[in-house]
């Protein structure tokens, strides 16, 4: 993540019909034709049927006495005859004829309209068996009327009975009164809209009020502004849950920076937190969705992103800054450090973590070899488009394949430019036909789109480093929530690949290389010791996965990267050491294992703190991490989970567990698994876009909280919910 996806959708849909209990304005006349579709067996039919005689009976006490007439629900399926003094009642369905006298009552008429209705079309036995399956099962009962002055006060509702196997099908169900709640409906329709991305205008939508007025005609629809009051106010309730979550955590937390647009060209910012939980469950909350004003420019993106900050007062607990553009200026990160780290003196800048987004940089990559191969590309493309303009020249192609021996099974067809996967495998799919292409050529003189040996090489090799690049995408989008350590050896592929194909005697490969390589030594040089630091925390490698690829890509110069990397984790270790033992000291802020700086004096003992905590290193035993080093890896295995490692090994490693928590859940990725293998930028879609920007905020937000709750009810992640954010170009 594998539930049915409908359970999902019906969560809160289901919430919300069930405020909306079902009512009729005029009598039940059922209408069963030889036509009609079966839909109700005969256990609701009877427990209908008494159901409305009840109702009338109450009716009926109330009124004055009056001259008898016929008043139980049967004789809508009967037709009373009288010939002579006897009187008879025709069944309207089958047309038997039976005792129609006032002394016989109406029980044998009951009776015989289960068996009529069962014997015609509404086969009712497939549903009794289920239900006989199950020791407790629901009934539900439909197309009850009542007494039209009663309508307005109170509505008649089944209550759910038990049946158990002994119980007979002819069992009456009691029933009870409950008032309807138009304000839980308004609140349960809001929650709805929030849930699945529906648009607020769903409310004003005919069919929608059409649908929900046979449901409950009380049921009164606000106008849009009603629905967004209404979605608002879910917003802050929800927040303040959000927010007392967050004060609570024992980590820290990382936050993702992601910009969006809209076909508006408004410039949104997006800011999630994300964070392992007590748990050791990774998550991610979206905190913010900002819309930037037009005179939004990039060097203010430190303050937006520090009043985040201060807002759900997460500053102190900041550990890592994640960005999806490697192109952002350092002094922009810089300028968030500082003054985060103004309130944290133990924890310098550079132990904030500054991260590009992984997935960002292969698409990137991937669109400097689309772009080189642009020419190549297309003509591909209008080959495939002339081979499938016509049977004729498609049942040409298909001989020339034949003949020229190739038993490739997949079709040749044409790519979406917007999702370079699928680019990727129209070209491999080609590269397949190579020779077929070159043989239509001679068959065919219409045929113009050819390409040259050359170009056909070039073709193949990107195809070959597309390839590699899908399947490491394939990786980092096979989890809605990746821990950090599986990207160091799928980057570390790469960057040995670049190498390699930067000195391809191919001018043209190389100079495209070359250019990719540029990209991604930017985000390397950035990213690389976070990179090797959640490696080191995986104990199936530790540092020597570091060491191995290291080898690969350094050469002579590895050693001295490897002791940067051994550095690092060493001097990142101690902050949490100190960290440690202030809380230890009872001076950390509640709730996390940060320091706090409200007092002017712990401010001026900080030295001293550092200096009693490396003194007392030195006539202590083996540190946390020289143990955790010091002992073997564990065994690689598939059904390896690092987050119940750690869980399972804290008591072992208390101040380096700590240190795991938070270095495995920054989030080395910021895009949705869903959107992995676009070509565009993020967009906004129009139903969002057009709103405020606070409704606009509390319904993304909302969105994802809601969700992430519901998720958290099931045992398995659900996937079917529509995404409010769309990606395109």
């Amino acid at each position: 993540m594998e539930p049915d996806p409908a359970q999902f959708h019906h969560t809160t849909i289901g919430s919300f019909l069930s405020s909306l209990p079902p009512l009729q304005t005029k009598p039940y006349h059922p209408s069963f034709s030889s036509g009609s579709d079966p839909s109700i067996s005969s256990l609701s039919i009877e427990c209908a049927l008494n159901s409305q005689a009840y109702a009338m009976e109450i009716s009926n006490d109330s009124e004055a006495k009056k001259p008898k007439r016929l008043t139980s629900v049967v004789w809508n399926h009967f037709e009373r005859i009288k010939k002579a003094d006897i009187c008879y009642a025709v069944c309207v369905h089958c047309n038997k004829r039976l005792s129609g006298s006032s002394n016989s009552g109406t029980t044998h008429l009951r009776n015989h309209l289960l068996r009529c209705l069962k014997r015609s079309n509404f086969d009712v036995s497939q549903l009794l068996a289920v239900k006989r399956k199950k020791k407790d099962t629901t009934v539900g009962l439909a197309n009850i009327s009542f007494d039209e002055g009663q309508r307005k006060e109170e509505c008649i509702k089944p209550t759910f009975a038990k049946f158990e196997q002994e119980h007979k099908k002819d069992e009456i169900i009691n029933f009870v009164s409950s008032k309807f709640d138009q304000e839980r409906s308004q609140h349960d329709l809001a929650r709805m809209i929030i849930l699945h991305g529906y648009p607020v205008t769903l409310a004003e939508q005919v069919g929608f009020k059409v649908f929900v007025k046979n449901l409950q005609p009380l049921f009164e629809f606000s106008p849009n502004s009603g629905v967004e009051i209404s979605c608002i106010e879910i917003y802050r309730r929800e927040k303040e849950k959000v927010f007392e979550m967050i004060s609570k955590l024992c980590g820290r937390i990382n936050l993702s920076i992601e910009m969006w647009s809209s076909a508006e060209n408004t410039s949104y910012l997006c800011l999630s937190a994300h964070y392992i939980d007590e748990n050791w469950t990774l998550q991610k909350k979206v905190l913010n969705f900002l819309t930037l004003h037009s005179s939004y420019t990039e060097d203010l993106l430190p303050e937006v992103i520090i009043k985040s900050l201060d807002e759900w007062d997460i500053d102190c607990k900041l550990f890592a800054l994640t960005l999806d553009d490697c192109s952002v200026d350092d002094s922009i990160t810089l300028r968030i450090k500082e003054r985060v780290s103004e309130k944290r003196p133990f924890l310098s800048t550079r132990q904030i973590l500054d991260v590009r987004s992984a997935a960002h940089l292969i698409t990137s990559i991937v669109q400097d070899a689309m772009d080189a191969l642009h020419e190549v590309i297309q003509k591909i493309r209008e080959s495939i488009r002339y081979i499938k303009s016509s049977q004729e020249v498609q049942g040409k192609f298909n001989e020339i394949s034949q003949s020229a021996g190739i038993n490739f099974q997949k079709a040749l067809f044409l790519d979406n430019p917007l999702q370079w996967k699928s680019t990727f495998i129209m070209l491999e799919t080609a590269l397949e036909y190579r020779s077929a292409f070159s043989l239509l050529q001679e068959h065919d003189t219409s045929y113009s789109s050819t390409l040259s040996d050359e170009e056909w090489e070039w073709a193949s090799s990107v195809a070959g480093y597309l390839k590699l690049l899908v399947e490491i995408m394939n990786i980092f989008s096979g989890n809605r929530f990746p821990t950090s350590n599986i990207f160091f050896p799928e980057i570390c592929d790469i960057h040995i690949q670049l190498i390699d194909w930067s000195r391809s005697s191919d001018h043209f490969l190389r100079l495209m290389a070359l250019k990719m390589k540029s990209k991604f030594d930017k985000y390397w040089s950035k990213c690389s010791l976070a990179l090797a630091l959640a490696a080191v925390l995986d104990p199936r490698f530790k540092l020597k996965l570091v060491e191995y690829y290291y080898s690969l890509i350094y050469g002579s110069t590895a050693l001295e990267r490897i002791k940067e990397v051994s550095d690092g984790i060493k001097e990142l270790f101690n902050a949490y050491s100190i960290c440690s033992t202030m809380v230890d000291q009872g001076s950390a802020l509640p709730g996390s294992s940060l320091p706090s700086t409200s007092s002017g004096a712990r401010d001026r003992l900080k030295g001293f703190d550092r200096f009693l905590h490396e003194t007392s290193q030195s006539q202590s035993m083996t540190s946390d991490l020289d143990k955790y080093l010091e002992e073997p890896i564990f065994p690689r295995n598939s059904d390896f989970n690092i987050l119940n490692w750690w869980k399972v090994h804290t008591p072992r490693y208390p101040i380096l567990s700590m240190m795991a928590r938070d270095v495995l859940g920054t989030p080395m990725s910021t895009l949705a698994p869903e959107l992995a293998f676009n070509t565009g930028g993020r967009l906004l879609d129009s139903s969002r876009s057009s709103l405020n920007p606070d409704t606009r905020e509390a319904l993304i937000c909302t969105h994802d909280w809601l969700r992430n709750e519901s998720e958290g009810l099931n045992s398995s992640p659900i996937q079917s919910i529509p995404p409010i954010l769309l990606e395109s170009s």
